[in-house]
């Protein structure tokens, strides 16, 4: 008996002009087909199948990507939803069809006119959009290095670097000629986007990743007072993107554009690299080479050394920083290199796991390299952070911090990076304002292109009270990473330590709408304290709890806002709870000074500063201006603290 022909599903209407047609991959308004991306496209598609119900970022991360990938994918979901919404005609504020659940995820909210089959999804698309498998391994933690001599993947990637690097100097020689005036701020902006991978093998895209983030290095260091180079965060937001030229450049304030591509054919790579022109997208020079992936771990250091005393031939009387000579290549060496780009990924996400996932990776990559500075400058950002975003004291984690920052600035001396985690610690930790304050300008001397310096440092201002001059820095920040959360956050931050709360609140809000997960954006619970809102301060108690459950932060949290609203007895319950966190694990001291504070116990808020001061608690480091302690400036035991700590109104 012949088999029945299976009937393909009906397009899906998403209201009067909008149709879904899953069996041609299009989506189509009034008939013409609308431009959407692979993974928009697929995105999408999760949201319709779940209609009305809520997808996480894991649920997305696990459908487009896969469980165990090893990529940027916050990044690229934020990007993906703006796309949806963009081609949809959706607003973020007031939504019609795709709702952001504040910490949990995305809903479709939209009804579906015609529902065809219970999977939007065809066998056969699914199989044309399967997620691509992890590039590196199927379990992240345990890093699998494969010999570097004998491996494709990393000479391929050695290969693009070296070959893209000679064709620099062509690309400054014409640079000195067309670009000789700086922009109005005194420096010119480019942006190095993500290399395309053109190779078919996925192993490899961990690499063009790379490559894109050492030219972003390299040309950083160039002429940094005359050139400002976009950091890694803003620029892998385009990975994989079709947005066009001139949006690019208006998100990210550039004036030039250098992309290229990387592709292997029969036992050679191929290496494609432009510079564009914004404004009318010149193709101003372009460059495509043959290459042989052979001897290139030796040669590096030597084509780097050439290629920067060609580039100084074109900057006239400029004078680039100069880089100490490099040893040869070995590869231990690069191996090192491969883990500290994972202990960055991590790094990057500002959370207790990421952290603690950095720190793994950076302590590998010492371990293949004894002599990797910048892997020491990362392990002691992750353990100068850790504490704060823990609720852990202090003194477990910043010997080691001290440890391995010293150590950076022992191997290497003018390495930004290094000096900038030598600063944080110095500051949060010893309060030595005044060496702080001199390790983050010389980190911005030595690389005024280093966004995380300038962040640091505004943050440092801040808590002097220099307001100012701390907006100021955070703009230069954001010039050089318009797209890291972070930093966008910790302007939200110093807004709020100016009593600037509606600007402080639009901030803290305009990043979520890129990532509702973001954790450092519950300062705006403090914002909506400040101005007396109590509606809103209920909805982020509730989606806190929703999230976080009963961790010190919410406790602590919820401690203070139920003594601000006199509900007392629910503030001892909270406290509660904080204190049999403490009998499990020590807190830093600052938990109970936020709760002790709401409830108005004035001598217990003051015991236990006097317990943060003596664990060295970097909360301290807020005293002068953090509104929260507003009802404890007039004590002179307050005014006693500020002035140990160095803060001295």
């Amino acid at each position: 008996m012949a088999s029945r022909p299976v009937r393909p599903p009906e397009p899906v209407r998403l209201g009067d002009d909008l149709e879904l047609d899953v069996c041609t991959y299009e989506l189509r308004r009034s008939g013409r087909r609308l431009k959407l991306e692979r993974i928009p496209m697929e995105l999408l598609l999760l949201l319709i199948e779940q209609r009305g119900q809520i997808v996480t970022r894991e649920q997305i991360v696990e459908r487009v990507w896969g469980k165990d990938v090893f990529l940027d994918t916050d990044n690229s979901i934020n990007a993906a939803i703006r796309k949806i919404r963009h081609v949809l005609k959706d607003d973020s504020e007031r939504p019609r069809f795709v709702q952001t659940v504040t910490g949990r995820g995305y809903r479709f909210i939209a009804p579906v006119l015609e529902d065809a089959s219970s999977s939007l999804l065809p066998q056969a698309v699914a199989q044309q959009v399967a997620p691509a498998k992890d590039p590196i391994g199927s379990d992240i933690p345990s890093v699998r290095t494969p010999q570097v001599w004998g491996s494709p993947v990393r000479l391929l990637f050695l290969a693009a670097f070296v070959v893209l690097m000679a064709g620099l100097g062509a690309y400054f020689q014409w640079f000195r000629l067309r670009v000789s005036t700086p922009t109005s701020s005194g420096r010119i902006m480019l942006a190095v986007l993500p290399f395309q991978n053109l190779t078919g093998e996925a192993g490899q895209e961990y690499f063009s990743d790379g490559l894109t983030e050492e030219m972003i290095t390299r040309l950083g260091s160039l002429d940094p007072q005359h050139l400002g180079v976009i950091a890694r965060t803003s620029v892998m937001h385009y990975k994989n993107s079709q947005e066009k030229l001139d949006q690019i450049g208006r998100e990210l304030g550039i004036r030039y554009v250098l992309e290229g591509s990387v592709r292997r054919e029969a036992g050679k790579v191929r290496i494609t690299a432009q510079l564009i022109q914004v404004k009318d997208q010149t193709h101003l020079w372009a460059r495509q080479y043959d290459r042989e992936p052979k001897d290139l771990l030796t040669l590096q250091s030597e084509i780097t050394r050439a290629v920067s005393d060609q580039i100084e031939l074109t900057l006239g009387d400029r004078k680039l920083i100069e880089t100490p000579a490099e040893p040869p290549a070995s590869p231990q060496s690069y191996e090192a290199y491969d883990l500290y780009l994972k202990g960055q990924y991590f790094w990057n996400k500002r959370t207790v796991v990421g952290f603690q996932r950095a720190i793994d990776y950076f302590q590998q990559a010492i371990n293949k390299d004894p002599n990797y500075a910048r892997a020491y400058a990362g392990l002691a950002d992750s353990y100068a952070l850790i504490g704060g975003y823990s609720l852990v004291p202090q003194a477990e984690f910043i010997p080691k911090a001290r440890a391995a920052a010293l150590r950076a600035v022992e191997i290497d001396q003018n390495l930004a990076e290094a000096h900038t985690a030598l600063a944080l610690i110095v500051q949060n930790y010893d309060w030595e304002w005044q060496t702080a304050d001199k390790e983050f300008r010389r980190a911005i001397e030595l690389n005024p292109n280093y966004a995380t310096a300038h962040h640091w440092y505004a943050e440092h201002l801040a808590w002097q009270g220099r307001f100012d001059e701390a907006l100021r820095e955070s703009e230069r920040a954001r010039q050089l990473d318009p797209l890291s959360l972070i930093i966008a956050t910790d302007n939200g931050a110093i807004l709020y330590y100016a009593r600037q709360y509606d600007r402080a609140i639009e901030q803290f809000r305009a990043v979520r709408e890129m990532d509702p997960n973001f954790p450092r954006t519950g300062l705006i619970l403090q914002a909506y304290t400040q101005k007396g809102v109590l509606a809103e301060v209920r909805v982020e108690l509730e989606e806190a709890r929703k999230t976080y459950g009963d961790e010190p932060a919410t406790c602590s949290e919820l401690a203070y806002i139920y003594g601000r609203t006199g509900q007392q007895a629910q503030a001892r319950q909270e406290l509660a709870k904080l204190e049999q966190w403490n009998q499990r694990q020590p807190l830093d001291p600052v938990a109970f000074v936020i709760a002790y504070i709401g409830m108005g116990n004035d001598d217990q808020a003051f015991a236990w500063l006097e317990k943060a001061y003596m664990q060295h608690s970097n909360a301290m480091t807020t005293l002068k201006v953090d509104p929260l302690y507003d009802p404890l400036r007039s004590d002179p035991r307050f005014q006693n603290l500020l002035s140990r700590v160095g803060l001295v109104q």
